[in-house]
């Protein structure tokens, strides 16, 4: 079994196969021995658990998720790595790689078809450039996922966990907070890939929540309404929402005082149950 956390030898292994890096799908591969156990650790709870990987690499992640899990789908789109992946994981008759892209798949129906009943987790190293739009996929589709623990670049992993009042906090913030209970669990330098990115990384686990903390109207339109309140960041709230509350700037100023919210509020300082309060009498009053 090689051990894939070991810079020659995955050096090797890429050599091997002819593989070189590509920087459009930000491949920057994780060599450092400590991180991905305490990945998968958080991630799988049990051994009967099931976990989709998005990403695999060379498996150094999958190689962990393995020797925890009951089954592993790792979805892979660059097709290059297919013969190094066949031998990485030559010996886990566990481990299952579709090669395709995660955003063109049907995820509900893999998970249905993959994993039957049992309970599963996402894990996974995401390449920066597309963090956000798969965890929001991950989210807003409603999957039955227990957990998604993954490692993304220091700032979004700052962003997608602030709470509400900080300098981070924006309308991903929210919509994270109201699918799932965000936290940081640990850092990882840059010195930990090969090779090296510019930036340090943060491994991230958001529990998927049964239901949203708070009930909303009408969900699509609540969205709306919060992407809007962070459009101008510098604008208070009545400013920065004004093209989609349909009333007046006096109208919400009175609508925020009934419910205790000062009017010149920015949408940073809100909390979610704040939003939902207020984008629920917005649409009562219509």
């Amino acid at each position: 079994m090689t051990d894939l956390a070991n810079y020659s030898n995955i050096r090797a292994v890429l050599e091997r196969n002819g593989f070189n890096f590509k920087k459009s799908l930000g491949q920057n591969f994780l060599i450092n021995p400590t991180v991905c156990p305490r990945m998968a650790d958080a991630a799988v709870k049990s051994c009967d658990f099931g976990v989709l990987e998005i990403g695999p690499g060379v498996g150094v992640l999958t190689a962990e998720l393995a020797q925890r899990a009951s089954k592993v789908v790792s979805i892979e789109i660059d097709r290059r790595l297919q013969p190094v992946l066949a031998e990485t994981m030559a010996d886990y008759d566990n481990v299952k790689i579709i090669f395709d892209d995660f955003m063109r798949l049907d995820a509900a129906a893999l998970i249905s078809n993959e994993f039957g009943g049992m309970p599963v987790a996402v894990c996974a190293n995401l390449p920066y450039y597309i963090t956000s739009p798969i965890i929001m996929r991950l989210l807003e589709s409603r999957l039955p996922i227990d957990n998604i623990t993954v490692m993304v670049q220091k700032e979004a992993a700052d962003r997608l966990c602030a709470a509400p009042g900080t300098r981070q906090c924006g309308a991903v913030s929210v919509a994270v907070g109201y699918y799932s209970q965000p936290k940081v669990l640990f850092q990882v330098s840059r010195g930990s890939f090969m090779p090296p990115p510019n930036v340090d990384s943060s491994v991230i686990q958001l529990s998927v929540l049964g239901r949203p903390p708070v009930k909303v109207s009408d969900e699509k339109g609540f969205f709306t309404f919060i992407r809007a309140s962070f459009s101008t960041r510098r604008k208070t709230l009545s400013n920065a929402v004004g093209g989609v509350i349909g009333c007046s700037k006096a109208e919400f100023a009175e609508l925020l005082g009934s419910l205790g919210i000062p009017s010149q509020v920015r949408a940073e300082q809100l909390t979610l149950e704040q939003f939902a309060a207020i984008y629920n009498r917005l649409n009562e009053e219509k």
